[in-house]
């Protein structure tokens, strides 16, 4: 330890306090990330990976805030259409190589190559040409990215987009190296951090990025990831001392975890939403909105937040969560009946669908392996036979088995499904139901509402919020989706941990964290 860092730790010893040379940073990480590639990973488990090994344009500051990353400076163009960026010199990859604009020109022409097509790559569709590149209707050379050197990036978009930055720390948008046109798994990484060792189900050890243009403000040397699905389990092994900081808590133990961890419990707003998802694509509910609302309409959203979730949710009847816009969360007038006039229409509803006593319903459910999706599953099936009389087959599968049933549509019938915000605005997640969404998991389909997000990206200000409060309208009019709340995060975070700032994003990168002697 150098003399200085002695000297600190000498004067930090009445707060017991002394960062500690060489600590490891435990942390749960939920799931097993579906992917390590930029253009294929979906869940949040990758994208968080994702952003501690990799970095874009822009990425998020310890208050979840964006701020430069690759970027140095930035010039706006043209009303908005047009994007000049200047890199930093320091940049390199984890080998040294310097991030130049030629990796962010490779990557973006990957993400839209029909072959290699990002999974999110409708968060980049306001570069000019995208569409026509992924459609194969022209080639990636005509895409709306240039390399105007070195170290300058041009890009131009069809329409404005306020929201760039947001989209431009997202791991779509990450530059890529050349090695990774080959092996995109094993290519250097420009991150904090790079993997040191990856063992599927049990651990991911994350080693600094020497290289890292700020390598010298990132405290920790080492940080494992532990994929843990059940909360509970991960609930153990934190309070067993494995784990500095927990991805969740079990559902039912909030109260608990309040009254006997008080300073560990981080319960804060979150930019997401939880919904079903319902397969518009096959029966029972191709055509049939009534079924569709009916089931909407069985389940009391109230008693789920407060009992079988029991942190801090909040009912939802919109899928654009508080705190997005200025208009609020939407309010439908059924929100505002009382429980049993909502279940008598139900019922009502369920009828002129064609079902009842004589005729009943059997559906499956299906959800990742999660003990508080199963608690949910659970619920919701209860409600629906109480009300309706509905047999409700409960399925539960492994994330990855999950996501690709989820995404091609043919056994599916109702989903587990949600949404964290790519970007603080309600088309991140208004788009997601556009007919021609790759994420469009509902194969909801209605060309009035894709002319109202269309309209919407013309227009801006008042004019454009009141269009897309209409889409949202529109969409739990016709119930491709059956939202039941609004997130928060949940995390436990041991003393000593300094560095974790609760914020709406619920982005908390490791290279703004920090462990004390109190955590050791």
């Amino acid at each position: 330890m150098n003399s200085n860092l002695v000297k600190a730790c000498i004067f930090a010893a009445v707060l017991q306090a002394c960062p500690s040379q060489g600590a490891t940073l435990t942390r749960g990480l939920g799931p097993e990330p579906d992917s390590l590639d930029i253009h294929q990973a979906q869940g949040l488990p990758a994208v968080h990976l994702l952003r501690e090994t990799r970095e874009g344009l822009f990425t998020f500051d310890a208050e979840g805030q964006v701020v430069p990353g690759v970027a140095r400076s930035w010039e706006v163009q043209d009303g908005g259409l047009t994007w000049v960026f200047e890199l930093r010199a320091d940049a390199r990859w984890s080998n040294g190589d310097p991030v130049l604009a030629e990796d962010f020109l490779r990557a973006w022409r990957r993400a839209f190559d029909p072959a290699t097509v990002a999974r999110t790559g409708s968060l980049l569709d306001s570069i000019v040409g995208a569409p026509d590149v992924m459609s194969g209707h022209s080639g990636p050379e005509s895409l709306g990215v240039r390399a105007a050197g070195s170290h300058e990036l041009e890009l131009r978009l069809s329409r404005p987009v306020p929201w760039l930055p947001e989209i431009l720390a997202h791991p779509v948008s990450f530059p890529l190296h050349a090695l990774g046109l080959d092996d995109p798994l094993a290519a250097p990484v420009n991150g904090a951090y790079r993997i040191e060792e990856m063992t599927p189900h049990a651990i991911i050890r994350l080693a600094r990025n020497e290289y890292f243009h700020s390598a010298a403000d990132v405290r920790l040397d080492t940080v494992e990831l532990y994929p843990i699905e059940d909360p509970g389990a991960e609930l153990s092994r934190y309070r067993a001392g494995e784990l500095h900081i927990t991805e969740s808590i079990p559902p039912g133990r909030y109260a608990w975890l309040a009254e006997n961890h008080p300073g560990e419990l981080h319960v804060s707003p979150y930019l997401g939403s939880f919904w079903l998802g319902l397969n518009l694509s096959r029966p029972p509910f191709r055509n049939n909105a009534a079924l569709r609302q009916a089931l909407s309409l069985a389940i009391d959203r109230e008693t789920l937040v407060r009992v079988v979730l029991g942190a801090g949710e909040r009912p939802a009847w919109g899928i654009v969560p508080p705190g997005i816009g200025e208009a609020g969360s939407l309010q439908p007038a059924y929100a505002g009946m009382e429980k049993g006039e909502r279940e008598a229409e139900a019922r009502r509803l369920f009828q002129q669908a064609g079902y009842g006593p004589g005729t009943p319903l059997r559906i499956e459910l299906r959800y990742n392996t999660s003990g508080q999706h199963r608690r949910m599953a659970i619920a919701v099936a209860a409600m629906w036979k109480q009300v309706l009389g509905v047999a409700t087959e409960l399925i539960n599968e492994e994330w990855k088995v999950f996501v690709n049933n989820r995404r091609q549509r043919v056994l599916t019938q109702v989903f587990r499904g949600g949404w964290i915000a790519d970007y603080a605005d309600a088309e991140s997640f208004l788009a997601l139901f556009d007919s021609g969404d790759a994420l469009n998991w509902s194969a909801y389909d209605n060309p009035a509402y894709d002319e109202l997000l269309a309209g919407a990206d013309r227009e801006s200000g008042a004019v454009r919020q009141a269009l897309l409060r209409q889409a949202e309208t529109m969409l739990m009019r016709d119930t491709p989706v059956i939202p039941l709340y609004y997130y928060v995060s949940r995390h436990l975070v041991k003393p000593g941990v300094e560095g974790f700032i609760d914020n709406v994003r619920d982005i908390h990168l490791s290279r703004y964290l920090d462990i004390s002697t109190r955590s050791q």
